[in-house]
């Protein structure tokens, strides 16, 4: 039993492990029996603060042995986990990241090991704030200027509490099993059996391919705007936009409606340029027909990696472009002002109503906007002060619901209407600035950068739960893991092409996911629970089948309007 707790690593001389960051999550030693059984790949083994992966076969073998205790048993069932004497020594322990990557606990010691609530609040907000922000604007004028602001209060109150529900779900179970480690997955299967854990795992794939599809038309769109930014800059032409816009330094475009005669390709045509090589450059650089074949050659060589740790090193670009979509929309609303008007009982058709029949498709987009239920448990598990979960997640909410807020208003508020129309917002709000604008483009290079590095994150979450749950192995061969992402980025390719709408898409995927994760299983689970132990009343009852009421309209509505 000695060799189980020698060093497993070979150390590198000089590092330091008391390097705290945000990235660098803590845990403390008190904590290390309740991760077992746990399942660390060798190939994820790294250090948060060094890019080399040095595994030596004792990891290896170690995580091995780790492996087959943890195969033993489902990881709900305490009956078979991996002894003492197996585990490798406190300083060694990894920690498997939903992310891909496993991080290492420095500093296992007390006065460490958890993550302060400051900490906790930046990471469910980081978490939860994804490319659903780009159709705030949009989605606010589905719904109408006030009905939007009240739809973004009442989705984020609703979610919030649903949320709740499932992070106090494991400790509602009456059971003699410690519960403590569980996932919502585990607490779905103990009520609800196969059943559960499969519709759980259906839900899930949903919400991540519907990811993935928003990001391939994301990014085309994106790679589709540099490029033509990048062609125009080099080859020195000077461009006029022939479809609807303002005037002065701050345009605003509305692609929608043309104000001449314009090519199929572009929306902008050429005012001193040699046309042959322009047309040929609009012929292979197409947004719809050529740029998402462009995104294959890069991304799918990336999804067919076994380990995709190296890219969860710039989630922090996350960060960064959501801090600096917020600094966009903040001097373009100070040049442009503000160009609002409140149509209550009467049409302008400069403005839109300020309460509108298709609310629901800005419901849908806000359920996916507010969604972190299949991931809420893991994420304030190691809150240092477990007490302050509920406000902790509370606080995260408040401060995702005003970003949205603040984007979303901004953007609609300070479009320019006259000359232009509400209605030419568009479902990703950089569309409505020209591909030349200096501050769009930036943001355009930011985000698309951050795409290309989390794709093969989901590619690999998606690989994970599917092959994972059909085959027992995340990686059974390349030709599966090849087969699954060719069907996945066949499905980005097909939607970039005939339906780059991503409005669309997160309410869909928003909408159908949420039904289970946000709206049924957390309700129906808390009224199991209440009624094992007696204590379901009416009130509970009604409320809860009214939300389960609720998500089904949501859904079905999406399809109806």
């Amino acid at each position: 039993m000695e060799e189980d707790t020698k060093q497993l690593l070979i150390p590198d001389g000089g590092d330091d492990e008391s390097d705290y960051g945000i990235m660098n999550i803590q845990f403390s030693s008190e904590d290390l029996k309740c991760k077992r059984p746990f399942h660390v790949e060798p190939t994820n083994i790294v250090s948060v603060n060094d890019d080399t992966q040095r595994v030596t076969d004792e990891a290896s073998a170690m995580n091995k042995r780790i492996h087959y205790y943890g195969r033993l048993t489902s990881p709900s069932d305490r009956a078979l986990v991996a002894p003492d004497h197996v585990l490798p020594a406190p300083d060694e322990i990894y920690v498997y990241s939903p992310l891909g990557t496993a991080f290492k606990m420095d500093g296992c010691t007390e006065g460490y090991g958890k993550n302060s609530s400051t900490v906790t609040i930046f990471m469910i907000w980081n978490t939860m704030m994804g490319t659903s922000i780009l159709s705030i604007p949009w989605g606010i004028k589905q719904a109408g200027f006030t009905n939007g602001i009240i739809l973004i209060l009442l989705m984020g109150l609703l979610t919030l509490y649903c949320c709740y529900r499932v992070l106090k779900s494991p400790t509602m179970i009456e059971t003699s099993k410690d519960t403590s480690n569980w996932e919502f997955p585990d607490v779905c299967k103990h009520y609800f059996g196969s059943f559960g854990q499969w519709s759980s795992l259906l839900f899930s794939m949903v919400s991540l391919v519907g990811a993935m599809v928003v990001y391939w038309v994301l990014m085309s769109n994106f790679l589709f705007n540099t490029g033509k930014f990048i062609y125009n800059y080099v080859n020195d032409i000077n461009v006029t936009d022939t479809v609807s816009g303002t005037n002065g330094s701050t345009r605003v475009i509305c692609p929608g409606i043309p104000s001449d005669p314009q090519p199929d390709n572009n929306s902008e045509t050429l005012r001193s340029a040699n046309n042959s090589d322009f047309e040929l450059f609009e012929m292979w650089w197409d947004k719809s027909k050529t740029v998402p074949f462009y995104l294959i050659v890069v991304l799918l060589p990336l999804l067919n990696l076994k380990s995709p740790s190296f890219f969860a090193k710039f989630n922090v670009l996350g960060t960064v472009s959501v801090v600096y979509l917020i600094f966009l929309v903040t001097v373009k609303a100070a040049h442009l002002g503000f160009h609002i008007e409140f149509n209550w009982f009467t049409s302008n058709k400069f403005f839109v109503p300020e309460f509108r029949i298709l609310f629901p498709q800005f419901t849908g987009v806000l359920t996916l906007a507010f969604f972190i239920h299949n991931c809420v448990i893991t994420l304030l598990q190691n809150n240092k002060n477990k007490e302050n979960n509920v406000r902790d997640l509370s606080i995260a909410y408040f401060l995702v619901g005003l970003t949205y807020l603040y984007v979303g208003v901004l953007i609609f508020a300070t479009f320019p209407s006259p000359p232009l129309f509400k209605e030419c917002i568009e479902q990703n709000f950089l569309d409505n600035f020209p591909s030349n604008d200096i501050m769009s483009f930036v943001a355009r290079m930011f985000l698309l950068f951050q795409m290309m590095t989390v794709y093969p994150l989901l590619g690999y979450l998606a690989r994970v739960q599917l092959l994972g749950q059909f085959f027992g192995n995340i990686y059974p061969s390349i030709f599966h893991v090849l087969a699954l992402n060719i069907a996945v980025v066949g499905a980005g390719v097909a939607m970039a092409i005939f339906y780059p709408n991503i409005g669309g898409i997160i309410r869909y995927s928003g909408a159908t996911c949420g039904l289970a994760f946000v709206f049924v299983y957390p309700s129906l689970i808390y009224m199991i629970s209440l009624r094992v132990v007696g204590k379901l009343t009416w009130p509970i009852l009604i409320t809860h089948i009214f939300i389960i009421i609720l998500g089904l309209a949501n859904l079905i509505a999406q399809f109806l309007l």
